[in-house]
């Protein structure tokens, strides 16, 4: 067992990361975030990776920030290393969300406070029959700070994300997939090989194509509707142009598969 704390492989055209603190419930240390944003540029750097699979060693994802680190900051109220504390952890969440590779998490056992802002950073959620997910920074007299009480609420509506913060409670996984927390659930044993088997199935779609949508999604969604679909137009008019469009017409209209063009620094 490697003492990374973040471990980083490729398979295929997927960049694999995972957190490797099994011994410590996964909880989020300032060298776990260092080492998840050191892994994401790594995979966006190699033009062979068009997906990123997210998960974690051990029986759960996460259980948040690693507090026995930071509680010499807190309790001195040093600001500027609390600021720097929280920036790091923003950093890390806007980075897989902001990325022009989709993010897929595969989420098992406790996905707790800091865990639950990371898993809203990926893109889509796979999770284990036994995953459960909470805030539960109400439960110790904190506040999310790493987007969760922006992201939450855009994921599952505002009221039900102002309950999952207020009360602190725990949401069992089918309960987080109804809500649209989660878009696909397996057992536990099956988790990773489903969503690397979905992270290959994006891998084989227009790098270019995917890229274009996840920009439109997020960046189009707190747009006034107006001004979202005229964005829409002009990246659709703009893909309608691409070498992609006119391999996949190609491809349909002679009943075979695309061969979409490698990823290019103008699509990372």
């Amino acid at each position: 067992m490697t003492d990374d704390v973040v471990l980083s492989t490729v398979d295929g055209n997927v960049g694999i990361i995972s957190i490797n603190r099994a011994d410590k419930f996964n909880c989020l240390s300032m060298s776990v975030h260092e080492g998840l944003q050191a892994a994401l540029k790594n995979h966006e750097e190699n033009l062979d990776v068009r997906v990123i699979l997210l998960c974690s060693e051990g029986k759960h994802f996460c259980t948040g920030a690693d507090l026995g680190e930071v509680h010499a900051k807190i309790e001195s109220k040093d600001e500027e290393a609390l600021r720097f504390f929280i920036e790091l952890g923003h950093k890390t969440c806007t980075g897989f969300e902001q990325s022009s590779l989709p993010v897929i998490g595969a989420i098992q056992g406790f996905c707790l406070a800091g865990g639950l802002e990371i898993s809203l950073g990926c893109d889509i959620l796979f999770a284990a029959d036994d995953a459960v997910f909470g805030d539960q920074h109400a439960n110790y007299g904190l506040i999310p700070g790493w987007g969760g009480s922006q992201r939450l609420p855009r994921v599952i509506g505002f009221r039900r994300a102002l309950d999952l913060m207020l009360s602190g409670r725990r949401l069992k996984a089918e309960e987080a997939e109804k809500w649209g927390m989660v878009s696909y659930l397996a057992p536990a044993a099956d988790l990773r090989s489903k969503a690397l088997d979905y992270c290959h199935t994006l891998a084989s779609k227009s790098a270019e194509g995917l890229a274009m949508m996840k920009n439109l999604a997020y960046n189009g969604v707190d747009l006034p509707l107006p001004a979202s679909l005229e964005l829409e137009v002009n990246e659709a008019v703009k893909g309608l142009q691409s070498d992609d469009v006119a391999e996949g017409l190609a491809a349909f209209g002679e009943r075979r598969e695309p061969a979409f063009k490698p990823r290019d620094n103008t699509n990372t």
